[in-house]
Parts: C-alpha cells; sequence; structure tokens
C-alpha cells in the first residue's frame, strides 16, 4: 500500500509530466531543406513553409522538388519532436520504471 509522501511525489511528477508536455506542444522546431522553411508545432501542426527570396518554381520538375522539399523539412521537423520529446520525457521514464 502506499503512504502519503509516495502519493503526493507521483501527484507532483504528474504535473511535471502534464508541464513538461504543454512545453513540448508549444515548442516550434525551425527547419530548412534548400530553399523551403517550415516550422512545425512540438504537436506536429505545421504552422508555416517560408520559401527563400527569389525562389522561383516555373516547372512541372521545380514544383515536384519543390514538394518533396516540403516533405522533407517537415520530416526533419517531426525526427527533432521526436528527440526533443524523448530528451524532456527520458527523466520520467527512469523514475517510472519501478512502477
Amino acid at each position: 500500500m502506499m503512504n502519503q509522501a509516495m502519493l503526493r511525489k507521483m501527484q507532483q511528477m504528474k504535473k511535471d509530466m502534464e508541464r513538461t508536455q504543454e512545453e513540448i506542444m508549444n515548442t516550434e522546431f525551425k527547419t530548412t531543406c534548400g530553399p523551403v522553411t517550415v516550422i512545425v508545432m512540438g504537436d506536429r501542426n505545421l504552422k508555416q513553409i517560408i520559401f527563400e527570396e527569389g525562389f522561383e518554381a516555373n516547372t512541372k520538375d521545380d514544383l515536384e522538388m519543390l514538394a518533396d522539399m516540403i516533405v522533407a523539412a517537415t520530416r526533419q521537423a517531426g525526427d527533432e519532436i521526436d528527440q526533443f520529446t524523448a530528451e524532456k520525457m527520458s527523466k520520467y521514464q527512469s523514475l517510472l520504471g519501478g512502477f
């Protein structure tokens, strides 16, 4: 049976985890691929796509390349979110390992 001190510690850890999750969700991840920069929020919502000044897509091949760069930059942002999340949440995983 859990004692009161352990219960309070777990409640505090839950609050800390929720704050950390909120921090992750509200963090912007900015990645660039060629002339394309994307900003993705930690909740994985795409916030903005920015094109380098002077960039032009005049042909079908240019548009396909542009689409590929948007996908690549977005995937890279997703990888950064995963890494950031793992780093931030790792302290809780080690603490919860005993439960």
